[in-house]
């Protein structure tokens, strides 16, 4: 006997549908799994088969070949055991399978109880493409299935609760679309900062315009503090943007079963021992890695001289393209990856470098070692450059509460109202990503500011891609101050960000 059900797989990001064929003969007993599975798609044999015994059906003790369509994509991870079982079953006769206008997924446990999958988002958005219409999966991951429009999700808890629904007593209640809340994650504040004014200006200006950051300073000088409050000034993520971050977390796990759509822009702050693979995504079955989990978001490299030189120049293509394309022998897979770039750095090794209190100890030689550390092309990609010097000690006995987030962000936001209808009909979001023809439309420069702008090329020995920089941030700052043209001010302000020198005083 043969039988057809429908389930789902993963390709990159992308979901895409799946045929289960399964075909029973006489012959000595055997199961095998065709359609090019890995070895957990593989390990369903023993998980199906002492699921099927644990929820009081017979195992045929035959000849059982189950093959995965298409035969020629790699099938991984542990969401095919459901439909495997159930193609069991209905090519015994022991169960009638619906409609082909449904699908099939979950992992099973030995006893017939069914555990979350990745990537339940991205397989129900491709279903709907598909023309699939009713979806069974894990209860767990029924909500975030319900965020694919046009979907009855069925939650499903165990085996013999599905066989009871397919047969008609009692029936699975749909899950209802899960719908949002206000609540929302409490994120750090910049009133809580005191002092450094000057950092917390450069910042509202890469919010504003979503540019790459780079701050130097001593230890304690709060660049970590003011990084993790960038998330407070950035603007709220679309419907759009949501489904797109919330896409890449499910197919790591990494979303919540209660709360499955991500609403706060991300924040991923990777350990400067993380592996160029971790960073930008790959391994043997290729994943995203942290700055595809940082789409649309912020991502914060802290100490950056001390991440791995290999790990740190693969942010080089990712940055000027907005994606990561990774290839093996099996294929490639290209994943999004528009982040900002936030990065820290003490100016030497001991810290102190360039301090008034005198107290570093490091060589010339060391400092420039230190520095060194990290390459030009990767430092051509950062807009901004911001010294973070020391607090003194009356701004920290004067507590004085700063400006607070909500009224950084209300101009942030106003500045990106601007964007939104200059760029209206593109792919562009943001002036950082503003390309050639958009550049010259938006930042034509009057002789004025062309003098200055000739004499600050000469003068820092810029290369065209910092020259391109200049401008964007001569355009967010224009935007951020009301202005139809990038004034004198503004390509000044812009300027000073690229005339910090890192490791001189």
């Amino acid at each position: 006997m043969i039988s057809h059900l429908k389930s789902m797989g993963i390709d990159g990001i992308e979901g895409y549908p799946v045929s289960v064929e399964c075909f029973i003969s006489n012959g000595l007993p055997n199961f095998e799994v065709v359609g090019l599975p890995d070895a957990s798609v593989k390990e369903a044999r023993e998980r199906v088969r002492a699921a099927v015994k644990t929820s009081g059906f017979k195992f045929p003790p035959s000849r059982i070949t189950v093959n995965l369509a298409p035969a020629n994509t790699k099938k991984t991870g542990t969401l095919y055991d459901l439909p495997i079982l159930l193609g069991i079953l209905a090519a015994q006769e022991q169960i009638t399978l619906p409609d082909d206008d449904c699908a099939f997924l979950g992992e099973l446990s030995l006893e017939g109880k069914l555990r979350p999958i990745p990537g339940v988002l991205p397989m129900a958005i491709a279903a709907v493409r598909a023309g699939i219409r009713t979806l069974y999966v894990p209860i767990q991951n029924a909500k975030e299935a319900t965020l694919a429009e046009g979907l009855t999700v069925i939650p499903v808890y165990s085996v013999p609760q599905l066989i009871a629904h397919l047969r008609g007593s009692p029936t699975i209640v749909p899950q209802a679309r899960w719908e949002r809340t206000d609540l929302r994650r409490e994120i750090p504040d910049f009133k809580e900062v005191m002092g450094q004014e000057n950092a917390k200006r450069a910042l509202e200006i890469a919010a504003a315009g979503g540019h790459n950051i780079l701050m130097v300073g001593p230890p304690g000088s709060g660049k970590s503090m003011l990084a993790k409050r960038l998330p407070s000034i950035l603007p709220e993520m679309t419907s759009d943007e949501s489904l797109e971050v919330t896409q890449i977390h499910s197919i790591l796990g990494l979303v919540d079963p209660d709360n499955p759509l991500v609403t706060t822009r991300p924040f991923r702050s990777p350990h400067h021992t993380v592996t160029a693979v971790g960073l930008a995504g790959g391994g043997s079955v290729p994943k995203p890695g942290e700055i595809s989990l940082a789409h649309r978001g912020v991502l914060f490299l802290d100490e950056l001289p001390e991440f791995r030189k290999e790990t740190m120049e693969v942010l080089r293509q990712p940055l000027e393209d907005g994606k990561v394309t990774i290839t093996r022998a099996t294929g490639s897979e290209t994943y999004p990856c528009e982040f900002m770039l936030v990065c820290a750095m003490n100016p030497c090794r001991c810290g102190w470098y360039g301090d008034p209190s005198g107290r570093c100890t490091c060589s010339e030689q060391s400092v420039r070692g230190y520095v060194g550390r990290i390459s030009g092309p990767l430092l051509d990609r950062i807009d901004i450059i911001i010294e973070v010097p020391a607090v003194s000690f009356d701004e920290l006995r004067a507590r004085k509460e700063g400006e607070p987030s909500s009224a950084i962000r209300a101009r942030v936001n106003a500045a990106r109202a601007v964007q939104h209808r200059r760029f209206d009909g593109t792919s562009v979001v943001n002036n950082a990503h503003m390309n050639p023809e958009q550049l010259r439309a938006a930042c034509a420069l009057s002789e004025e500011c062309a003098d200055l702008m000739r004499e600050a090329f000469d003068t820092l020995g810029l290369t065209a891609r910092s020259y391109d920089r200049i401008l964007k941030v001569a355009r967010t700052i224009a935007d951020l101050d009301g202005a139809e043209a990038i004034g004198l001010s503004h390509l000044a302000e812009a300027i000073q960000y690229r005339t910090y020198q890192i490791g001189r005083n």
